[in-house]
């Protein structure tokens, strides 16, 4: 299949090289030129439109401005042409999901919002869950490229805000439970104990899973680079999941946000977020 990949930074490197270990044929455009010309295999666009020429384009960006200026900006995947289909992996808020759907059905063109977990190790290894939302028919055709990025796929329904909406709560998840691994080794930290001796004993008890596994080995050893994914970024989808849920109180995602903040403000936004370990530890 002739697949075009936008957006080359730690996860998508990995996702493109993916599609190409599976057998696509893969055309990549990145806004820093050099990264493209990194991908081995792969045909280098000049603009996002000729990007989105082989008709399924995937795009994982960081943000929603960076997805904005490369669907509706001068030579975007919007002007394309009729024949495209845009996955957008990128973590963006549910109002731009919802925007996005519109503006490729009003120009013609498919669109499915196909979120995916995991680090950049998974990315590059083509073990990412992916969970997308869209038409049946939408999803059925884009399945050689999910079966590409990772061995299970989750529907989690008929509209593209939804999967945005999952991926938000997912995020907030997994920022909780490094609170809560924090917290848990600050209180018996307290009294002398060991930050691997609590991690084992999280993985040995129903508080074990690959969240705590991942991100308190990383908050037991201290330890928040290199990164894989940062607290500015883990802080964009914090906020954008308060702000899918405005009737919803969210004590906790707002007291994380706040956390967030002052670690933000006091230098740290380019850390790993499991750096929200780092100052109760």
């Amino acid at each position: 299949m002739d697949v075009g990949f936008i957006g080359l930074g730690q996860m998508g490197s990995g996702m493109a090289r993916s599609l190409i270990a599976a057998g696509h044929a893969v055309t990549v455009w990145n806004r820093d030129s050099a990264k493209a010309e990194a991908i081995a295999g792969a045909t280098v666009a000049a603009t996002p439109a000729e990007a989105a020429k082989p008709g399924i384009v995937v795009s994982m960006l960081a943000d929603d401005a960076a997805v904005e200026a490369v669907t509706f900006g001068a030579d975007g995947i919007l002007s394309a042409g009729a024949d495209v289909f845009h996955i957008s992996c990128s973590t963006v808020s549910v109002a731009l999901t919802d925007r996005l759907d519109a503006a490729h059905r009003e120009a013609g063109q498919r669109f499915v919002s196909a979120q995916v977990l995991g680090r950049p190790d998974a990315a590059a290894a083509g073990k990412l869950v992916v969970f997308a939302a869209g038409s049946d028919a939408d999803i059925d055709a884009a399945r050689p490229v999910f079966e590409a990025l990772g061995p299970k796929l989750l529907i989690m329904g008929a509209e593209p805000g939804m999967a945005a909406a999952a991926k938000l709560a997912a995020n907030f998840g997994i920022a909780a439970l490094t609170e809560l691994v924090t917290e848990a080794m600050a209180i018996a930290g307290a009294r002398g104990v060991k930050r691997d001796a609590m991690l084992e004993l999280f993985n040995e008890t129903n508080f074990g899973s690959r969240i705590i596994g991942a991100y308190g080995a990383m908050i037991a050893a201290q330890q928040f680079e290199p990164v894989g994914f940062a607290m500015r970024l883990g802080r964009k989808d914090v906020a954008f999941g308060i702000a899918a849920a405005p009737d919803a109180e969210l004590p906790l995602a707002r007291m994380l946000l706040a956390r967030m903040d002052a670690i933000i403000a006091d230098g740290g936004g380019d850390l790993d977020w499991a750096s929200l370990g780092g100052p109760l530890a």
